[in-house]
């Protein structure tokens, strides 16, 4: 089957995170995909692990990697950018297992002229340590259970409500929209983002270079945000949270003043 849409996923060393995401892909409602594993410098079992994929599920995986020089996720998505093999892009991080329906979303919503912006459930660190492949597998991780509604109520798991997919046109007009993008839950069209010259490399660290430059150089280009919360359901497995580093607060105010969609260390190095 050829692939309509290609799935980036951006890795760093999660080796038994992207097995999951690997199953949960395997159990997608919307077949027809390609898988473009975006690894930062991971070591040598991130490559066994992906080879392992290869040959136990149906759908093609490609694995891009370079050499670990720190912090240059934004690289590897521009390098994933070139080479995919369709014209639309569905980006998450190697942390967050999709949904069975996540695909079939996001394809289903895509739009010219759109960023489509998803959300995702943030489960605790309970969750993350008791899921299965079998739960994987049979869809359980999708349901949840007394404990998962408890960690809901002691805050220990957050963003419960994003679980619940909404289909319904009718009631999807009630359902809050998101103005702000997440890099974990984000497609659009690869010439939108060859149009702004792709990803700004000059982000070394977490935070803003991978979704809130973007996406707002991708609105001084045209492209505005869509909504889809409540569908393509997504599950983050928690670890500690990172600290974005001041250096890159103050590249985004400094992208903000030029005010210009192109950035000039992307796709192409510009003047």
């Amino acid at each position: 089957m050829k692939p309509a849409l290609t799935l980036i996923i951006a890795v760093y060393n999660n080796v038994p995170a992207l097995r999951f995401i690997f199953a949960a892909l395997a159990r997608q409602s919307f077949p027809a995909f390609e898988v473009i594993v975006a690894d930062d410098g991971s070591a040598r079992a991130m490559a066994e692990t992906v080879n392992d994929a290869k040959r136990l599920y149906r759908f093609p995986i490609r694995h891009l990697w370079h050499a670990d020089k720190g912090w240059r996720k934004n690289v590897m998505l521009n390098y994933a950018i070139s080479e995919a093999a369709t014209d639309y892009l569905v980006f998450i991080d190697g942390d967050c297992i999709p949904g069975e329906h996540f695909l079939q979303d996001h394809f289903e919503q895509r739009e010219q002229g759109k960023v489509l912006l998803g959300r995702r459930v943030e489960h605790g660190k309970r969750w993350a340590k008791a899921l299965t492949m079998d739960a994987i597998h049979s869809g359980a991780f999708e349901r949840y259970s007394v404990s998962d509604l408890l960690d809901g109520l002691t805050g220990s798991s957050v963003r419960l409500e994003h679980g619940f997919r909404i289909t319904s046109p009718l009631l999807r007009s009630y359902v809050e929209k998101n103005t702000g993008m997440l890099g974990s839950n984000f497609s659009t069209f690869r010439q939108h983002l060859v149009d702004v010259n792709g990803f700004d490399e000059s982000y070394d660290g977490p935070g803003f270079g991978e979704d809130t430059d973007i996406f707002y150089r991708l609105n001084l280009n045209g492209v505005t945000g869509k909504s889809l919360r409540n569908l393509a359901v997504q599950y983050h497995l928690w670890h500690p949270q990172t600290r974005v580093p001041d250096r890159n607060r103050n590249r985004f105010e400094e992208v903000q003043r030029r005010n210009s969609p192109l950035c000039r260390n992307g796709l192409r190095k510009l003047p």
